[in-house]
């Protein structure tokens, strides 16, 4: 697959955890392309830390030379209609307060305990955390949309070896490879991907999986 192709493998994965009406905070990158691949009769609203309830999903090229508001990413974006402009305070509550039903992130490093890295790498410059570290920790659910390896290098590790955003707090893995979930026992691959083998999986995994005995497919 190219990386387009992987992008939309994810991306379609990850919708399919959504259920009407939910409230959804999507990270930068790879998270924004999710609305594009919601199952019909699926309505989200999107939440951007940065003031905006009911943002619209992600803009091509001719609206982004209209548009006039910009997400937490400072990427260009847009408030559908019924949705409000709110200022900081009342945003980082609706994400403290628990009403954030599901947020995507990327990540750097995610490890078999749920641990999360996906703010810095010691000595590179970084705007800053953002709202990373309030919505690992405060929304419902956290699921880590990325690649599977950093060209080759496996991500998914043992134990997280950079700063951590926060302890214990994912729930959920996808990618390009399949689907792996969280439980106090370890990493369960509950969904693979056709493209590829049990054994290519494990190989670009840097820790132990759970294997059950029935494997889900993963689809778009």
């Amino acid at each position: 697959m190219d990386k387009e192709q992987l992008k939309s493998v994810i991306a379609g994965r990850a919708a399919k955890e959504l259920k009407d009406g939910d409230v959804v905070n999507l990270g930068i990158g790879l998270p924004t392309l999710i609305p594009g691949f919601l199952p019909p009769g699926v309505r989200v609203i999107l939440h951007s830390e940065n003031g905006i309830i009911g943002m619209g999903p992600a803009l091509d090229a001719g609206q982004q030379q209209q548009a006039f508001v910009v997400d937490a990413g400072g990427k260009p974006a847009k408030c559908m209609a019924g949705g409000a402009f709110i200022d900081s305070a009342t945003s980082f509550g609706i994400i403290r307060g628990g009403h954030v039903d599901a947020s995507f992130l990327g990540a750097i490093e995610v490890d078999r305990e749920g641990n999360l890295a996906n703010w810095i790498i010691p000595g590179k410059k970084v705007p800053g955390m953002g709202g990373a570290m309030d919505l690992a920790a405060g929304a419902r659910r956290v699921i880590v949309v990325m690649e599977h390896t950093n060209t080759g290098t496996p991500k998914i590790l043992e134990r997280c070896s950079l700063p951590l955003t926060a302890e214990k707090c994912v729930d959920l893995i996808i990618t390009e490879m399949g689907v792996f979930e969280v439980t106090p026992e370890g990493l369960l691959l509950k969904e693979i991907n056709d493209e590829y083998s049990l054994e290519q999986v494990k190989a670009a995994t840097g820790c132990e999986l759970l294997i059950p005995e029935a494997i889900g497919k993963m689809t778009e």
